[in-house]
């Protein structure tokens, strides 16, 4: 809910979320990262970038396999083993530490996983037979994507229960809360999407099939660690990773219809240039909105403002600045312009090279005056 404003910049307000205060309408959005070990486990590094980002009012994690099933990515973090809540519960200490607040988003790749990425060699499951055509990232390179096995109702049915109990684990963990991955070419929305969806079971065919997985979902993460802990991001009518959806309104209408009685504590709701996915969840979400504009055009300070000043949304979730800006809120406050992104091919190593080494704008300040003092006379 809303809070007394405080300041010029709506960003800089603050608000509850449940019973969460934050301090800014700032979310640091979910990216992938792969600084986890080969076994999903997040290390000392992943502490450090986290804690150096606490001033966000919520940080959303990167996505968390809640399955070997669910894994994408060979360094991807998981949370279905205890050595990897351990390693996250020193993530998340070091946050709170910070004074921060960190909710773990729960994200199953579908047919976006590789035997080649996955610990056990497995085949991805998906809704249906309908492999990406798209090159697969590995650690050292790109492979060809495989096809997905379609899941078996029983498989299904584990599906929603990695999901609950990966939440579970979470809570364990340390993390103030979940957040379901139902968007972007993820397993959810695989289920919802008209080209990868081609089920003629319970879970296909109309709006009622397509949106049972990831209401059942969504029902089960809730169920097990409290609704006012969960927030569900979806993506309506985007097209990434070769995502079809011809008519995505009255899935999405019918798919809040359903989920808005659980009193979740958010929807996570990315922008469209074609379809109007965050004026509609606007209109049909009775509970808190977070706005992302950052898949299809860069966030800047005056676009995310612009969505809460707007009323189109109540908290502005933020991405690729967070990479280079581990300060993002404290530039706003001093008007500081956010800094750009240096080196793009350290996005997905193993180091702390492009991860933990973008200096806060004091200390690049710092950084310049004694390069000034230095600097040999001429």
């Amino acid at each position: 809910m809303d809070t007394a404003k405080t300041h010029g910049n709506p960003l800089l307000d603050p608000y509850d979320l449940g019973s969460l205060h934050l301090p800014n309408r700032v979310v640091m959005a979910p990216m992938t990262r792969l600084r986890a070990d080969r076994n999903g486990v997040p290390g000392d590094l992943m502490a450090t970038y986290y804690a150096q980002r606490a001033s966000a009012g919520l940080i959303v994690s990167e996505g968390i396999s809640p399955s070997v099933d669910g894994q994408q990515y060979l360094t991807e973090p998981g949370l279905y083993s205890e050595a990897q809540v351990e390693g996250w519960r020193r993530v998340t200490d070091a946050v709170h530490a910070s004074g921060g607040r960190v909710f773990a988003q729960i994200m199953h790749a579908g047919r976006g996983g590789h035997p080649a990425n996955r610990p056990d060699g497995g085949t991805p499951g998906a809704p249906s037979v309908v492999p990406r055509t798209d090159p697969v990232h590995r650690l050292d390179g790109k492979v060809a994507p495989v096809a997905p096995r379609a899941l078996t109702l029983r498989e299904i049915g584990r599906t929603v229960a990695a999901y609950a109990e990966a939440a579970r684990a979470a809570v364990r963990a340390g993390f103030d809360g979940v957040e379901i991955h139902g968007a972007n070419g993820y397993l959810p929305h695989q289920f919802l999407a008209d080209n990868t969806n081609q089920r003629t079971d319970a879970y296909g065919g109309g709006v009622t099939g397509r949106i049972r997985f990831p209401v059942e979902v969504t029902e089960a993460v809730a169920d097990a660690v409290g609704a006012d802990r969960v927030g569900l991001r979806l993506s309506p009518g985007n097209s990434q990773f070769e995502m079809v959806e011809r008519d995505p309104a009255p899935v999405y209408r019918e798919l809040l219809r359903q989920v808005a009685p659980l009193g979740l504590a958010y929807l996570h709701v990315t922008a469209d240039p074609v379809h109007p996915a965050l004026a509609e969840a606007r209109r049909d979400w009775p509970g808190t909105l977070v706005g992302n504009t950052g898949e299809h055009e860069a966030t800047t300070p005056e676009s995310a403002a612009a969505l809460v000043a707007g009323g189109r949304a109540d908290l502005v979730s933020v991405g690729r600045p967070y990479i280079s800006n581990p300060d993002v809120v404290e530039r706003l406050a001093a008007g500081v312009p956010w800094s750009v992104i240096r080196e793009r091919n350290f996005h997905y190593t193993s180091g702390p090279r492009g991860y933990v080494d973008y200096p806060t704008h004091d200390q690049a300040d710092t950084r310049r005056d004694n390069a000034r003092l230095v600097a040999p006379l001429t």
